[in-house]
């Protein structure tokens, strides 16, 4: 996004019940991800990139269309040719935003394992490749963690002070500094079931 003061605010779209239960399929998580970190595409250029076909691609991209999370792009394409945007930066969403919808419940539970076995996915490369790269991103990239014992106000304040704080960073973010490479930050916080009391 670079550091202009003028830039606009992140495009965010907070889920609803119609939303999730579309979002909530392997291609379409991929799509819309790929929208996002690429840029607009065409259905075929997609299908390239996430080895699929174009009719796939193009079927499930009305579907995210007609919900509102994708949309055509009205600068490019000509004739037959359709260039597809996300229609957001940002999909944000809250587990008990579902509690009245069964559906809509297991499609956040579907979407959030989709995210663990991303970020399992993720991990697995990287260690794969990890000797390859230079010492400061060997160092710079990886995992931590801590256990902390706290009450869900106190939780819910260290997500959002850590979120700003990843928004910050990616809102100040120079693709063109030295040394940049596409980086994907997870932010995760799961009860220790083994000690609840």
């Amino acid at each position: 996004m670079g550091n202009d003061e003028n830039a606009a605010a992140p495009r965010e779209v907070r889920l609803n019940h119609r939303q999730v239960r579309v979002l909530a399929h392997p291609l379409r998580m991929r799509l819309l991800g790929a929208l996002r970190t690429t840029g607009p595409a065409t259905a075929t250029t997609l299908a390239e990139l996430l080895d699929t076909n174009t009719g796939a691609t193009s079927y499930h991209l009305r579907q995210l269309a007609e919900v509102g999370l994708v949309a055509e792009d009205p600068d490019r394409g000509s004739g037959r040719q359709r260039w597809w945007q996300a229609a957001h930066d940002v999909t944000s969403w809250e587990p008990t935003d579902f509690d009245d919808d069964p559906d809509a419940r297991a499609a956040i539970q579907w979407i959030h394992g989709d995210q663990v076995r991303l970020l399992v996915e993720r991990a697995e490369q990287w260690l794969a490749v990890e000797h390859e790269w230079s010492p400061a991103w060997r160092d710079a990239f990886g995992m931590g963690d801590i256990f902390m014992v706290i009450p869900p106000d106190r939780m819910e304040a260290l997500k959002a002070e850590v979120w700003q704080v990843m928004q910050r960073y990616h809102d100040e973010a120079d693709p063109a500094a030295p040394g940049a490479e596409p980086v994907h930050l997870f932010l995760a916080g799961y009860p220790m079931l083994e000690g609840r009391r």
